[in-house]
């Protein structure tokens, strides 16, 4: 089989390291790619956001199955274009993908369905969303409707933070048209999770569970970004939980997609505040996570590709997967400045050294290669996986293959999976 996967970050991969393992498969390519995917996949420099050439590159290539890793392409369509080439794709319609990309669709279809989430108002007029937050008792989180690379959600502790959020997302279009609308919700108190489910329009199987770090800095401190490190099993995680989640979110979604006609295929990923009530949904994603999929695949003992290919055949139920008992913590290493201005072309050494250590694994995400040397290229450069027997074991371990690596003004949080870390 030929295999293309769209994107270039870090999950993306993960996703082809993955694949690789997979013996039906003989070619894989990745559009655009980095200098991590270039060492066990043919780069093809296509934009993740040109559907026409990706397409046209498919149809000349004759690519048996095309895997979708960021969520533009999603939201832009690309799997109903190439479906309707008769292409094979992996990953949600454009209609589906709007749980991602409209947190006002998300958030109408969850109150519908009863589905557990904060408590929200929307709004288009800045006005009405400055008059709005005269009334609230804060912290409140702010949320860009639309698309924002992650960093669309701002946690407004008092009056003059709000303000500003609204002005900067709405007035000054900071986020362009992805915070033209915005959603004012209640602050979640409790700890974040990050469930994946293979939904096949009526069936899902959901994955092992794992826990991101939002937040810039230590301590839960900083503006958000992408994602600065994973760990899996998420230690707020049981089956009681799961079976709530499955209950009172997944089935209901799904049930509401269907009143809207909409069949839901791909990758499923509700981002979840664990509270003293249960599970309530911050976010649903609707592709896999990122840094989550760096902590996950790892973890993942089956191949891959069948279970992509009984979502798209609607067979999800059918599979097994096994799952490595033992624990994965990623930390990502990332661009000084990182989510805000940075600067690239960092040389980056020590890559060898680090991937010497047993059990961990590390996964590029802004890089490339110049004059036969790997040097930054992003904000998020690298995502260093490590198994271990604990938690606390896999954790030493990544961060001794983070010690190794070096690049300047490379900046990780030394706290990833701390808490979690007793056991």
């Amino acid at each position: 089989m030929k295999v293309l996967v769209i994107g270039s970050g870090g999950r993306e991969h993960a996703l082809i390291w993955k694949l690789k393992q997979s013996r039906a498969i003989d070619r894989i390519f990745c559009a655009p790619g980095n200098a991590g995917t270039a060492s066990i996949a043919e780069n093809v420099s296509i934009p993740a956001t040109s559907l026409p050439e990706l397409r046209a590159f498919a149809k000349q290539n004759a690519v048996d199955l095309t895997v979708v890793g960021p969520d533009d392409p999603l939201a832009m369509g690309i799997v109903d274009l190439f479906t309707a080439e008769r292409l094979r794709i992996f990953g949600p319609t454009k209609s589906a993908a709007r749980l991602e990309s409209s947190k006002i669709f998300a958030k109408e279809l969850m109150r519908a369905q009863k589905v557990p989430t904060a408590q929200a108002r929307t709004f288009s007029d800045s006005k009405e969303a400055l008059a709005y937050c005269e009334e609230l008792n804060f912290p409140v989180v702010i949320k860009a409707n639309g698309l924002a690379l992650g960093k669309g959600v701002i946690i407004a502790e008092n009056l003059a933070v709000a303000r500003s959020t609204v002005e900067m997302m709405m007035n000054e279009a900071r986020f362009g048209e992805a915070g033209r609308r915005i959603v004012i919700e209640e602050f979640l108190r409790g700890t974040e999770c990050s469930i994946h489910a293979l939904v096949d329009g009526k069936n899902y199987r959901v994955l092992e569970s794992a826990r991101d770090h939002k937040r810039a800095f230590d301590n839960d401190e900083g503006p958000n970004t992408g994602g600065m490190g994973a760990f899996s099993p998420a230690n707020n995680w049981n089956p009681q939980l799961q079976s709530k989640l499955e209950k009172e979110v997944i089935k209901p979604v799904l049930r509401g997609l269907a009143k809207e006609k909409i069949v839901y295929r791909g990758l499923l990923y509700p981002g979840l505040m664990i509270t003293g009530d249960g599970p309530r949904v911050l976010e649903f994603n609707c592709r896999f996570g990122d840094p989550e999929t760096q902590a996950l695949l790892p973890r993942m003992k089956s191949d891959l590709l069948p279970l992509l290919e009984a979502t798209i055949d609607g067979k999800i139920d059918q599979p097994k997967i096994d799952w490595d008992k033992r624990a994965s913590v990623t930390v990502v290493l990332a661009s000084a400045g990182y989510p805000g201005k940075y600067e690239t072309g960092k040389t980056i050494s020590g890559l060898d050294e680090a991937a010497k250590l047993e059990g961990v694994q590390i996964f590029h995400a802004g890089t490339k290669m110049a004059s036969n040397q790997v040097v930054t290229s992003g904000g998020r450069v690298l995502a260093v996986t490590a198994l271990g027997s604990t938690i606390a074991a896999a954790r030493e371990r990544a961060y001794e293959a983070v010690g190794r690596i070096q690049f300047e003004g490379c900046h990780y949080r030394r706290d990833i999976a701390l808490g979690a870390s007793n056991g």
